[in-house]
């Protein structure tokens, strides 16, 4: 395998990681609806007198994604531990924006161009940089196609009837 198609490789690798970690909650809500939706703030506001997080980040979401973030690592190649890493960095990217658009006065699955992928893809792959083989050049583009990635399939999940809201 030569140099660019392992670069392109452990590319593709990690925009699959950060499509079913992020996907993967999406799906689980439309499968089960309320069933098993406990809050992962429990209800917490803070002195703000708004949520945490919010009522639509839950501990089912958080949980499958980084068990599907991980069998996806396996399946691929990547090792278990940084399957697991990877999912649950990814959710805490996930949550740190939740946590940030609250603080903004933000309501719930509201947008938030950029805020709402740069973290939950950049901490993923920038903490697991080195296990996942990426350089500084492999981050910035794999952001930029996960922002990408979301613009494209959000409007199709929405006519899908997946997704709640067009974006």
């Amino acid at each position: 395998m030569t140099a660019l198609s392992l670069c392109l490789y452990c590319m593709i690798q990690a925009i699959a990681l950060l499509v079913v970690a992020n996907g993967t909650p999406v799906l689980i809500n439309k499968t089960l609806s309320t069933h098993w939706a406990w809050p992962v703030d429990n209800g917490l506001k803070l002195r703000d007198g708004r949520r945490l997080f919010g009522g639509t980040k839950t501990w089912r979401g958080l949980c499958s994604a980084i068990l599907f973030t991980t069998l996806a690592a396996i399946l691929s190649g990547i090792d278990l531990l940084t399957g697991v890493l990877f999912g649950t960095l990814a959710m805490a990217g996930d949550l740190l924006t939740s946590f940030i658009k609250r603080r903004m006065g933000c309501a719930e699955s509201s947008r938030a161009r950029g805020l709402d992928t740069v973290p939950e893809s950049l901490l993923p792959i920038l903490l697991l940089k080195e296990p996942l083989t990426l350089s500084w050049i492999d981050i910035v583009l794999i952001v930029a196609l996960f922002f990408l990635i979301e613009e494209l399939i959000s409007p199709v999940l929405y006519r899908l009837h997946i997704r709640k809201r067009p974006y």
